[in-house]
């Protein structure tokens, strides 16, 4: 699933491309693509009909686009493969085609939503008081949200009782960070990933915020990471980060830090990639 990064970046070619046009139709293609809309297609395309998008917004790894003259809002799920593309009107389909918007313009642009594993999907939710649609209203601030608390963050990591890298995953504590960009702000703050939370520092702990905030500002900068042609930003182009990573993939190369050949250790149905020389493993007690 795309993280924090790939995520900003499909949000801001939307809110240059899509924010403040009026949905003259919607189609859907495939009802996979709107499982999560439990009213099924044809409500979903129905209630989009007339409505004005607003200026997308982002909250962590999730999407949604609010609609000005309801309190409901798109909410776009990735998944795996999932891109929101802006295409002229007469593009050719693309195979995984799944769901089209069209706009009540002359612009000659139309959104799609294409996706080949079909794990993502867009749904229609009623807001919270908070703007947020009302399933993920229990989402933590990410680390880039001016309003994100780290003194209530470094509580709350402490109190957690875990480990360092399920407490960064762990979207009621912080949002936006997953697999790729965890083990980079770990090895770059040289933490390993089983470190219990509950034995970092205030000035730890801060520490830690900041590479997570360095590293996902430097994938913003270039477009996000992609590691084959499932994840493009709006305009079907791919980001670049994956060519500076420090940490995730680079299994037996040298620790670009004391050359140290980095491993790879299977984790939660998933991999850390870490250092073992600069990422010291905690201490195992009786």
């Amino acid at each position: 699933m795309p993280e924090l990064p790939e995520v900003e970046v499909v949000r801001r070619g939307l809110a240059r491309w899509v924010a403040q046009r009026t949905v003259e139709d919607a189609e859907v293609l495939h009802p996979r693509a709107v499982r999560r809309h439990v009213a099924g297609g044809e409500d979903f395309a129905h209630r989009l009909k007339g409505q004005r998008i607003g200026e997308p917004m982002r909250r962590g790894k999730y999407l949604w686009l609010p609609l000005d003259t309801t309190h409901t809002s798109v909410l776009a799920h990735l998944g795996m493969s999932g891109q929101l593309l802006v295409q002229p009107h007469d593009a050719p389909d693309e195979k995984h085609l799944r769901v089209r918007i069209r706009f009540a313009d002359d612009r000659g642009t139309e959104l799609r939503f294409v996706d080949q594993r079909t794990f993502g999907g867009l749904s229609l939710h009623e807001n919270a008081p908070d703007g947020l649609p009302d399933v993920i209203a229990h989402i933590a601030r990410d680390p880039l949200d001016p309003l994100f608390d780290d003194a209530a963050f470094h509580t709350a990591l402490r109190a957690k009782r875990t480990t360092l890298k399920r407490a960064l995953l762990d979207q009621s504590l912080i949002s936006g960070v997953g697999n790729i960009y965890a083990d980079e702000a770990l090895w770059r703050a040289k933490l390993h990933y089983e470190r219990p939370t509950a034995t970092l520092t205030r000035p730890r702990t801060a520490e830690l915020l900041g590479h997570v905030r360095d590293v996902m500002n430097a994938a913003l900068a270039v477009g996000g990471t992609s590691f084959d042609a499932l994840y493009v930003n709006v305009n079907g182009e791919s980001g670049y980060f994956d060519r500076s990573l420090d940490a995730y993939g680079r299994e037996g190369l040298p620790c670009r830090r004391c050359g140290t050949p980095m491993r790879r250790r299977p984790w939660m149905n998933r991999s850390s990639y870490y250092c073992p020389r600069c990422q010291r493993p905690p201490r195992v007690t009786a």
